[in-house]
């Protein structure tokens, strides 16, 4: 008799198990919190303490609306460490109200139209010779390579990001963390 109730219990215990599995490796880990994909780009952006000054710098520009709607959007995200390589004072000037202007064209050039995870950006870039031409929101392009394993990022001014963490997936679309701000 002690068998037979045993089995269910096991039973629930390896279900559980593999849901909870299923739905960890649908998580990815940034700056310590856990991004989930049934949220959205600001709900867990707002969770990332590697990303402070960018939510900051999203909330200076006013684009926490845009940023929550339905997108699809894939987000190339700067680091705190990536703002603070920008020249003393640069940010703290930027999220002035009178520059705000300037701080949405180089926050909306992190931007692109679509769903574009890792595999993807590979597709265009292996379509495009080594190198994809993507347009972001701002209106500008910015450029993906394949560097050995990994991808980078090239703007306007010839700086380039590496995508140091990809696929972050969210409801409305998916972030990839980068390590240099980008420059339109």
């Amino acid at each position: 008799m002690k068998r037979i109730l045993l089995i269910p219990v096991l039973a629930a215990a390896i279900i559980s198990g593999n849901v909870a599995n299923s739905f960890a490796q649908n998580t990815v880990t940034v700056g310590g919190a856990a991004m989930y994909p049934q949220k959205n780009i600001i709900e867990n952006a707002v969770n990332s303490k590697d990303h402070t000054t960018l939510v900051a710098a999203v909330k200076a520009a006013g684009l926490v609306e845009t940023l929550e709607g339905d997108g699809p959007f894939t987000v190339f995200a700067p680091t705190n460490e990536a703002f603070n390589k920008l020249p003393a004072g640069t940010v703290d000037n930027l999220v002035k109200p009178e520059n705000k202007a300037t701080l949405t064209k180089i926050l909306t050039y992190h931007v692109v139209a679509g769903n574009l995870d890792s595999k993807a950006l590979m597709e265009k870039v292996k379509m495009g010779s080594g190198m994809a031409k993507l347009n972001t929101v701002q209106g500008e392009e910015l450029t993906v390579m394949q560097k050995g394993k990994h991808l980078e990022v090239k703007d306007s001014k010839g700086g380039i990001a590496m995508i140091s963490i990809k696929d972050v997936y969210q409801k409305n679309g998916v972030i990839h963390v980068i390590d240099k701000v980008l420059m339109p």
